[in-house]
């Protein structure tokens, strides 16, 4: 049986990272072995998660929470859905990473390694949500295709790492810059080097502001493997597919970026309402970029059952993509009428907001409570569903929680 001389310490290092533990006799691996672990893995011990998560996908890795497991004001890392496009990468070395800055509108093409950009430019952290543009696919009729995201791809950590906006200036930016497009190190499914399982983007002005980040640290810590590790582009309030992992290059464009997943209708909605199972043309699809008003109850978890004449206390999140909710309210009778509750103010820009309420039922019998959050330009959620479309984005219905009296 023919054996290798060695195995890349990378690759090694990574099998490791992923299983939790050195792999004591490495070097000893018959070529093209895959290790036990990893040949029938566990999500839940590979990526660090609870194992209340629901596996939507692992070809590629899609994850997410259920509500109640959001009650954290800072997501965790074992509670972080997980959505990715292609393959976690495999052989990462910190200590050799780079990020080029390139395009048409760049003055200088430049390349710092990962140490330069912590020690050239001032850090920053922000508490920022970033929610997968699909959360609440499943509800759409008729159905869209894509993982059928219930209401828990949305977190909210604290992000430390470099504003994106100083990078870009230390490059030089040209006067015609519209766009960027993020590159990054994950391999597509098919594992094609040619190709890009995502590369997406946003306008100089999102690009610009103070909170979009080139982020290294999670909660005060390396970031994991599967959130982007070692460097990630973060920026809150938009799609979460905008805020690219494993970034290695940024190009900044002369033209709305056109990388993967950036055309046709990917991360995009009709710019006018349509009927529900209508076909859109391309040119008739807008790119999504503020995320809507949203709630969600994250205590009690659904299903609660109290006593007759006993309260019930309620609390959650609520955000609204680049804006702040002015209002937080909630409806014990489906909608007829509404009460107020208290709700935080954003410890940042682009952070959710804390929001919480007594909740009083007149006798015994089932209930639903739900919440419904208003942001600071008066746009409130819907209800029940918005406005269909074909790809099944953007459901910012009201979340809904069951109660029993009894």
């Amino acid at each position: 049986m023919k054996r290798r001389d060695f195995v890349k310490k990378a690759t090694l290092s990574s099998f490791a990272t992923i299983i939790g533990a050195d792999i004591v006799f490495g070097s000893n691996i018959i070529e093209g072995y895959k290790p036990l672990a990893l040949q029938d893995p566990d999500p839940f011990k590979m990526f660090n998660k609870s194992n209340e998560m629901v596996v939507l996908n692992d070809k590629p890795w899609n994850i997410e929470a259920q509500a109640h497991l959001l009650d954290d004001k800072v997501t965790p890392e074992s509670k972080m859905f997980i959505r990715n496009n292609g393959l976690v990468p495999e052989d990462i070395d910190a200590s050799t990473w780079t990020l080029t800055i390139d395009g048409e509108s760049v003055k200088e093409k430049k390349t710092y390694t990962l140490a330069e950009l912590k020690s050239k430019f001032q850090k920053h952290t922000y508490q920022l949500t970033l929610e997968c543009g699909g959360n609440g696919r499943s509800e759409f009729n008729p159905p869209a295709k894509g993982n059928q995201w219930t209401v828990g791809a949305v977190h909210c950590a604290n992000w430390t790492g470099v504003r994106l906006k100083d990078v870009l200036e230390d490059a030089g930016i040209k006067d015609d810059a519209v766009y960027i497009g993020f590159h990054a190190a994950d391999m597509h499914l098919s594992r094609n080097p040619s190709k890009e399982p995502i590369s997406r983007g946003a306008p100089m002005a999102k690009a610009l502001q103070n909170e979009t980040l080139l982020a290294f640290e999670m909660n005060g810590k390396d970031i994991p493997l599967v959130h982007g590790y070692p460097l990630r582009l973060v920026a809150g309030g938009w799609p979460a597919s905008v805020s690219g992992k494993w970034v290695n290059r940024i190009s900044i464009r002369d033209q709305v970026h056109d990388g993967t997943k950036m055309l046709g209708q990917a991360y995009r909605v009709p710019c006018e309402p349509v009927a529900p199972g209508e076909k859109v043309k391309d040119e008739d699809m807008c790119i999504i970029e503020s995320m809507p008003v949203k709630s969600l109850i994250t205590y009690p978890k659904t299903g609660v059952m109290i006593d007759e004449g006993n309260s019930l206390q309620i609390r959650g999140h609520a955000w609204a993509g680049e804006l702040a909710v002015s209002e937080m309210e909630y409806s014990i009778d489906f909608g007829s009428t509404w009460k107020e509750c208290a709700i935080e103010k954003p410890v940042n820009r682009l952070a959710w907001q804390q929001f919480s309420a007594t909740v009083e039922f007149p006798k015994k019998g089932y209930y639903e409570v739900w919440a419904r959050a208003t942001d600071e330009r008066g746009q409130s959620q819907p209800m029940l569903l918005p406005g269909w479309n074909p790809k099944g984005y953007l459901n910012n219905a009201c979340h809904r929680i069951a109660v029993k009296v009894k």
